[in-house]
Order: structure tokens, then sequence, then C-alpha cells
């Protein structure tokens, strides 16, 4: 009697089983790609608003209203910023600290956009703080170079 070639009933259960494993594991990757792909979009136009904001704050010449801040509406977004600016101890350098506030009609909650650098800002500089500066820079350069201070 000739026997018949083929699978058997469990080799083939067995066969579906890894199939339908790896179509489970392989949908959850292709799930997590996406979610991947809007969050970075989510980011990607905060992100934008926020830069918008800080070539507002970089593009003003006066201190106070740099300080004062602004804010402007992008669509269903409302971006509120402010700085808070200290001069430094070199001349006419200072330290920015810049807050961004992004209200969404979808989120429940703002979000929060802090960032610290420094800015060289001649224009913000007080002349009188400029010049002392200046005097104690060149005493510091006369003092490592061994010279007396003028």
């Amino acid at each position: 009697m000739p026997r018949n070639r083929g699978f058997s009933l469990v080799e083939v259960l067995v066969a579906l089983m890894i199939f339908s494993l790896t179509a489970v594991v392989l949908g959850g990757a292709y799930l997590n790609v996406l979610n991947s792909y809007e969050a970075a979009e989510r980011a990607n136009v905060n992100d934008e608003d926020v830069s918008f904001a800080r070539s507002q704050f970089l593009a003003l010449a006066d201190l106070a209203a740099a300080q004062a801040g602004a804010e402007f509406d992008d669509g269903t977004r409302h971006v509120k910023w402010t700085s808070e600016v200290e001069p430094a101890p070199v001349t006419d350098l200072f330290n920015v600290t810049f807050t961004c506030v992004i209200s969404d009609t979808s989120a429940a909650a703002p979000r929060n956009v802090v960032e610290h650098f420094m800015l060289l800002r001649p224009t913000w500089s007080d002349p009188a703080a400029r010049t002392t500066l200046r005097a104690a820079a060149a005493s510091r350069i006369a003092q490592a170079q061994g010279k007396a201070p003028k």
C-alpha cells in the first residue's frame, strides 16, 4: 500500500501558530512605527512654534521688550514666550532663560519649553557697566602678561 506524502494535522497547526505569532509581532512593530511618526510630527510642530518665538525674541533690540515677551496664535495653538536676561561678567554678553508656553486646544495641559543660552547683544548693555567690565578685563589681561595695570 503506497504511503501518502503530506503534512500531518499537527504539523499544519504548528506552522499556523508560528505564522500567527510572526504576524502579531510584525503588526505590533508596525503600529509602534506609526505611533512614533505621529509623535515626531507633533514634536516638529511644537519645535516650529518655539523656533518662531525664539526668532521674535532675537529680533528685538530693546531689552525691556525682550524681557516682557510676546504671544501669538498658530492655528489651534496659542504660544506665549517670556525671557529672563541677566548680564554676564563679559562685556555685551547676557545669560538668557527663554520660556515658551504652548497651549493647544486638543491638549489638556500647556507644554512648557525652557531654554538657556548666552547672547551677545551690545544694544542691551549699560554704558557704565560696559566701561567697568572692559576696565576689569584690561586689568586681568595686564596681570596675566605680567604688566602693571594702568
